[in-house]
């Protein structure tokens, strides 16, 4: 039976915080939140968290943004379209848009008979009605997803001072694990073995 939602907002790598949070399904409290930058740090984390067979857990896709060179590239990859005619070359992958971070880990914990998702941020946030017109990440964007989550959402224990945005996009992740629970999501793609999801 599933108790606990766990959502992980995974950092692109050990340098960009990665959320962690974890909720109970039936009174949607948190139970514990954090951050972490290493992948040894979640790793950690999921060794130490004895709830694993009842809980289901949604990790975010992070933004692959390992390239050769070139600013405007980086800035380019969320709006590459996918090419399959095959005139545009994907040398050194820098038309890829996620990266492979973690996937190791997770593919591993699916093997031991964990319930995990993946999830795209933005997209959810979009579905979820907390996506802003701020600029990603920036204060006031930050400010409109914990507002919301606190005022829309219910979500009472997030205090009145700045939470991470790592964290808060972990909180969305929860949202989403419980929207799967209530047969509420679909699946939009695969990545690495895993199925990518979103409510309808």
């Amino acid at each position: 039976m599933i108790t606990h939602s766990v959502g992980i907002s995974l950092g692109s790598n050990s340098t960009v915080e990665s959320g962690v949070v974890v909720r109970e399904v039936s009174t949607g409290n948190i139970v514990y939140m954090d951050k972490l930058f290493s992948m040894n740090d979640i790793e950690l984390f999921f060794e130490n968290y004895n709830n694993l067979k009842n809980s289901i857990i949604c990790v975010s896709l992070p933004w692959d943004i390992t390239m050769l060179d070139g600013k405007w590239r980086v800035l380019s990859k969320p709006y590459q379209l996918i090419h399959e005619h095959g005139k545009f070359l994907n040398r050194d992958n820098w038309m890829q848009r996620f990266s492979t971070r973690g996937s190791e880990l997770l593919s591993e914990l699916a093997k031991n008979g964990a319930e995990i998702y993946r999830f795209e941020v933005y997209l959810s946030r979009q579905k979820l009605n907390l996506y802003s017109n701020f600029k990603e990440h920036s204060s006031a964007d930050c400010k409109f997803l914990q507002n919301a989550l606190r005022d829309d959402w219910n979500i009472e224990e997030l205090p009145v001072n700045m939470v991470p945005a790592a964290q808060l996009e972990g909180i969305v992740g929860t949202i989403l694990a419980e929207k799967k629970l209530k047969n509420q999501t679909e699946k939009i793609f695969e990545f690495k073995g895993l199925d990518v999801i979103n409510v309808f």
